[in-house]
């Protein structure tokens, strides 16, 4: 399923995770190792999910990587909202906003392949 052709969602998953390491090197700095590596983990874990998602052997097996990176991103959206309501950790509101366009668009492409494959 794989094309060099430019995608959006591999694209913008993949400038996220670059913020994201810029912010958990941020928190790391701070001395919060803990949340750091989550966020880290979680929100770099997205943009792989769904570069592997690019290679998938089936239309189902796309949609299960996709759903994983779904996953990563509601993770990633806890640890991020954990920061936000906890004092002394910095604004990751600019971070919130960008991860609301990546879980909008794997839920908009799972529910469209889902309903092209027929598969429920």
């Amino acid at each position: 399923m794989r094309s060099d052709r430019p995608n959006l969602i591999v694209d913008f998953t993949l400038k996220f995770a670059l913020e994201i390491i810029k912010y958990a090197e941020l928190l790391e700095d701070q001395r919060k190792y803990v949340v750091a590596k989550q966020i880290l983990k979680s929100g770099t874990s997205i943009g792989a999910n769904v570069r592997e998602a690019q290679n998938a052997e089936s239309k189902a097996d796309f949609i299960h990587k996709l759903k994983i990176a779904a996953k990563e991103a509601d993770e990633t959206e806890y640890w991020l909202q954990l920061c936000r309501l906890s004092e002394n950790y910095p604004n990751p509101t600019d971070l919130e906003q960008k991860l609301k366009s990546v879980i909008n668009m794997l839920s908009k492409i799972i529910s469209t392949s889902k309903q092209n494959a027929k598969v429920y």
